[in-house]
């Protein structure tokens, strides 16, 4: 270690005299990108080593804001991002997206603004292929779309030409903490404190939750608060296309899909990993995003008796429900709404909808399913709506109020009076 950092002070000393920010940056990064492969360092994995390298390179230079500058765009260069860096180290950036060299956008607060950062093409190319090599996901002409996780569980999303038309479309969904409980989301402001103790109170002893809504109104964000509230005795086990759900649960496992390899084989689809799931002595299923003919296998697990949970796009609670009904029918075409609509009814509890209202992701609706069918169509109940300024509380019971009272909750206290979401209702699954 002594021997190198010598070397490296020598390094650092014999820099050029440069004259801007720009090129000190460059000669620094230069100097750590030698260092790094001659020792053998992963930049993306051991950004420590990184950063440690970059000290001992700068150490030699005069300090001035030139120098701090250089320090941090050599690091970003090598260890992180590149350009896109600065958006990775703002935690009030929720998204960044790049619709062309030139366009890149971000997200703040559900709205979007035009950064002044300026790339080439060959620029966003090398970012894509730093950011996959990590995933191990291919990204070429014959898979042109791709989806990964990043080291800092943010998830990524390309699509190339000649899907696109002519640039390369990169999505990029940071991984935001804001909300690991229902009463985190009540603090957000996301909902009512009075509808955050019902739902704590609904997940804990065992309804079955769909959370609904339209694209980036926190679905995920929601879903994993509402986790928060499932008995630390139960065991979940979570499936998704990629992983986004990080929950602090004592025994949870986390399955992913996986993409056919260059031989087309070797996919994982989500159908399978709710299939192998169920053999995995769960106690709480929960489906990342029901999309397509999945569906059908967490209603079959739901109709076992097995407490789960999903997410799915819609547009109401209504909505979210028809789609439920209409998914499943993708599984075959031995599948029929006469068995798809009454279990439906059966096995759905609660649907709790969210929206982007005023800039803000709020929770819009909270509907409970009676379990009735009424000339085809699904009996529902509004337990909470928006009513233009809250949640307030809707006119229509909930759901299995023998669940609760089994549990020895009085579910027509938490409903008819305000209470603040204290500790997280302990009861056993049904």
């Amino acid at each position: 270690m002594t021997d190198m950092l010598g070397e490296t002070d020598a390094a650092s000393s014999s820099l050029p005299h440069l004259t801007s920010s720009q090129e000190t940056a460059a000669a620094v990064a230069e100097q750590v990108r030698a260092h790094v492969r001659e020792q053998g360092i992963d930049p993306l994995l051991q950004p420590a080593e990184v950063r440690r390298l970059v000290d001992e390179v700068v150490a030699g230079l005069i300090p001035d804001d030139a120098t701090v500058e250089a320090a941090r765009s050599a690091f970003d260069a090598i260890a992180g991002f590149g350009p896109l860096q600065r958006f990775f180290d703002d935690p009030a950036v929720e998204e960044v997206w790049i619709n062309a060299p030139g366009r890149v956008f971000v997200a703040r607060d559900g709205r979007s603004e035009l950064t002044p950062v300026v790339l080439d093409a060959a620029e966003v190319r090398d970012l894509v292929e730093r950011m996959l090599r990590v995933s191990g996901r291919r990204l070429d002409l014959s898979t042109p779309f791709v989806d990964a996780m990043l080291p800092d569980g943010s998830r990524l999303h390309v699509v190339i030409p000649d899907i696109t038309r002519q640039h390369w479309a990169v999505n990029i969904r940071r991984f935001v903490v804001r909300a690991r409980t229902i009463a985190d989301l009540a603090d957000l402001g996301v909902l009512t404190e009075q509808a955050a103790r019902f739902l704590d109170a609904a997940v804990a002893v065992g309804l079955n939750v769909v959370v609904a809504g339209g694209t980036q109104s926190g679905k995920t964000t929601a879903l994993t608060a509402l986790l928060g509230s499932v008995p630390s005795a139960e065991r979940i086990i979570t499936c998704e296309e990629v992983f986004e759900l990080h929950l602090d649960h004592p025994d949870h496992v986390a399955l992913q899909t996986r993409a056919p390899s260059l031989e087309g084989t070797g996919a994982i689809s989500l159908r399978r990993l709710v299939t192998e799931a169920l053999r995995m002595r769960p106690t709480r299923l929960v489906v990342g995003e029901v999309r397509q003919a999945e569906a059908l296998d967490l209603l079959v697990a739901m109709n076992s008796g097995m407490p789960a949970m999903a997410t799915l796009h819609a547009n109401s609670a209504r909505e979210a429900v028809t789609k439920l009904c209409t998914l499943p029918l993708l599984a075959g075409a031995n599948i029929d709404a006469s068995f798809v609509v009454p279990t439906v009814a059966g096995c759905v509890d609660l649907v709790v909808h969210l929206a982007v209202i005023d800039g803000r992701r709020r929770v819009r609706e909270i509907a409970g399913v009676s379990g009735r069918v009424e000339g085809g169509t699904v009996e529902m109940s509004t337990v909470f709506r928006w009513d233009g300024q809250s949640l307030a509380r809707g006119d229509g019971p909930p759901p299995h109020v023998d669940r609760f009272r089994e549990a020895g909750i009085d579910v027509q206290d938490l409903l008819d009076t305000t209470l603040l979401p204290g500790a997280r209702v302990e009861a056993g699954a049904r």
